[in-house]
């Protein structure tokens, strides 16, 4: 059967993304940088170049430096505090004062550093308060009080490195797990090779506990395989000899082999740590709002403080107020508290590549869904044998999938699937001939069977077509539909259609109760096809017939109208790319590996489970809402605090004090987001 009336099945669901010769790879934030890409060569997918190795390498060697600086002035100035106590206790006030003042100093030389930093960049940092708060600590002599802010600072930022580290611990894992080598079969040995050695069709030795290094297909044994580090399932998944696995999981059972489907820098897992490494540095709008709140906070700050000053004429005042002005790990919060729901996500098989990807999942008010590959499975089933005369229908699709099983197309794959599913024998047919595209026939149980479109059937002589023009005719609603002839004359048809995925209706109806406003199909399929899938999964509007430059149009139009931005857009194949690029948020479903549509979102589920794209959206709404709750509460309770001390009711030591427990609190909150 090569010829089905609907169109629901006519066009190419999954493409080798192999016979292209370019494909397009995001590299930046289109929503906050605008819209860069750039174009490469799919066989070179993974290598980089010397300048990128270079970034990627020495940024995090720039990061644990400066996590090592921050750690040493964390331990000078807690010394230098608790030394400063002790001999002020003992009644050496002027060893005091001057252990203080060198904890002061030592503290100031990093903060200055960066605080210029910032100011070269024409930035205002939170930090530029504690500059000016400890500097008028050791002008005005209250040492004590400047030797409190500066530990209160050396401690956020220790505070700030360990919740982020903890927050990216599951994205950090992911990249710590990348295989490095591959036993390979040569000739009567195997052999350790580099994994980026490895070619195209070679064998590879997985065992037991090891990281599959390649994606390929089981060769020898059936193999079961820990995919919990990809997807979240907490169940290992038995892959049967010839089907595929990925790399990045692990050979939970006996040792197998794996024939290479690509190469290790084009796999799935390669295409996972780059997505994560891209993640890992990016910055969320959020985070630069909220920097900006010291251009306003700065500003207040300073008046409040020259006021108190200028009312009581007690400069100490003043610096009270910029004691407990000095939000240090204030801000932290929102990076820590959106972090941490990328991290929550990629625990679930959801890589977002950032921070701000889950600051706009948090706040989007339309999902649009493509239909095929996404809400359904992107494949034929068989629905329906319908019988013309007095053959029994399990006796139609016996022989007709008799004579398929020599067929490679997809739909003679879905009936001989169905056939067996319902335990019918099937003798291996003789005489076969097949018109690609059109239709098959074969001898099967000592008769002559055809399965094909009625074209087809009509040129190979076949009786008995006009008894079918009625099904055909009648048949709307999304099915394709093939004959099947017995001995010349049909004898009955067989309905298939795409599948809707179990997880699906649960998927929008997680989006509803996440404040999703507007769930949206787009799909290129005709109106009929659109509307069945739309009424079974409680979808709000449909738009079938669309093309690529349709979706991108219709993206377009959605984010132009306030009820409905910010967008997110949900799709498998290379006709979604160019709307998932310009969505606000674009979800790839990318269970099979990397293709175009997963390079140019900004967030790919690992599973093959649509669902995930409620939970991401459900971890997006959680981390905002807590990252906002954490800055302005501390915003909050740092403006009491000020007042209290313009009105002389908190002395500076006391104000440093209470900011560091507002801030460490604020910090706190922010990490339940890598909770539920």
């Amino acid at each position: 059967m090569r010829a089905p009336t609907a169109s629901s099945l006519s066009s190419p669901v999954s493409v080798g993304e192999e016979t292209f010769p370019t494909r397009v790879i995001a590299v930046s934030d289109s929503r906050t940088h605008g819209d860069r890409r750039r174009v490469a060569d799919p066989q070179r997918m993974g290598s980089r170049g010397d300048g990128e190795v270079e970034r990627e390498s020495t940024a995090p060697a720039r990061a644990s430096l400066r996590g090592r600086r921050d750690v040493a002035v964390g331990i000078v100035a807690v010394a230098g505090l608790l030394a400063g106590v002790v001999l002020k206790v003992a009644g050496n006030d002027t060893a005091a004062d001057i252990s203080w003042t060198v904890q002061i100093g030592i503290t100031l030389v990093p903060l200055g550093y960066d605080v210029g930093r910032t100011l070269l960049r024409r930035d205002l940092g939170v930090d530029l308060i504690a500059l000016v708060a400890m500097a008028a600590a050791l002008a005005l002599g209250e040492l004590l009080a400047g030797a409190v802010v500066s530990v209160m600072l050396a401690g956020g930022n220790a505070l700030e490195a360990y919740a982020a580290g903890r927050a990216r611990r599951e994205l950090r894992l992911l990249i710590e797990r990348m295989p490095r080598v591959a036993l390979l079969h040569r000739g009567e040995s195997v052999v350790s090779v580099p994994v980026d050695d490895v070619v195209v069709g070679d064998v590879v030795l997985v065992r037991s506990g090891e990281v599959i290094p390649v994606d390929g297909a089981v060769r020898g044994s059936d193999a079961v395989v820990d995919e919990a580090a990809l997807t979240g399932e907490s169940l290992p998944a038995t892959i049967r000899r010839g089907e595929t696995v990925r790399s990045g999981t692990v050979n939970a059972g006996s040792p197998f082999d794996v024939q290479a489907a690509r190469r290790a820098a084009e796999s799935a897992y390669a295409h996972m740590v780059r997505m994560v490494r891209e993640a890992e540095r990016q910055k969320a709008p959020f985070l630069r709002l909220a920097d900006r709140y010291a251009g306003v906070f700065l500003p207040v700050t300073l008046a409040l403080a020259g006021i108190a000053w200028a009312a009581s004429g007690d400069a100490v005042r003043a610096l009270a107020v910029l004691v407990v002005a000095t939000p240090c790990p204030l801000i932290l919060a929102a990076p820590v508290a959106l972090v941490a729901g990328v991290s929550r996500a990629a625990h679930r098989g959801v890589v977002v590549k950032g921070a701000g990807v889950i600051e706009r999942l948090g706040s989007a008010r339309t999902v649009l869904v493509d239909k095929t590959g996404t809400l359904t499975l992107g494949s034929p089933a068989l629905e329906q044998v319908v019988s013309f005369g007095d053959r029994e229908p399990d006796d139609l699709l016996r022989l007709a999938a008799t004579v398929e099983q020599v067929s490679t197309h997809v739909i003679g794959g879905a009936i001989v699937r169905s056939a067996c599913e319902r335990g019918l024998a099937l003798d291996f047919p003789r005489e076969t001939r097949e018109t690609p595209g059109e239709g098959i026939r074969g001898q099967a149980n000592g008769s002559v069977v055809h399965v094909g479109g009625p074209r087809w059937l009509a040129r190979e002589g076949i009786a008995g077509l006009e008894r079918s023009r009625s099904l055909l005719t009648a048949e709307t609603d999304g099915h394709a539909v093939g004959l099947v002839a017995v001995d010349g004359r049909v004898e009955g048809a067989l309905v298939l259609a795409d599948r809707v995925r179990d997880d699906a209706k649960e998927m929008v109806a997680a989006l509803r109760r996440a404040g999703v406003v507007n769930v949206v199909m787009a799909t290129g399929d005709r109106a009929a096809v659109a509307d069945e899938v739309a009424r079974r999964l409680g979808i709000d509007r449909v738009y079938a017939g669309q093309s690529p430059e349709d979706k991108v149009s219709l993206v377009r139009a959605l984010q132009a109208n306030p009820e409905t931005t910010p967008v997110i857009m949900v799709g498998d194949g290379i006709n979604d790319a160019p709307a998932l690029a310009i969505a606000d948020v674009g979800i790839a479903m990318g269970a099979a590996g990397a293709t175009v549509a997963s390079e140019t979102a900004d967030a790919v589920v690992l599973v093959d489970r649509v669902d995930r794209v409620a939970d991401a959206i459900g971890y997006g709404r959680r981390s905002l809402h807590i990252a906002r709750q954490s800055v302005l509460a501390g915003m909050g309770l740092s403006m009491v605090a000020m007042v209290c001390a313009a009105f002389g009711l908190i002395a500076p030591v006391q104000g440093a004090l209470l900011q560091e427990g507002i801030d460490v609190a604020v910090i706190l909150n922010a990490l339940r987001a890598l909770r539920g």
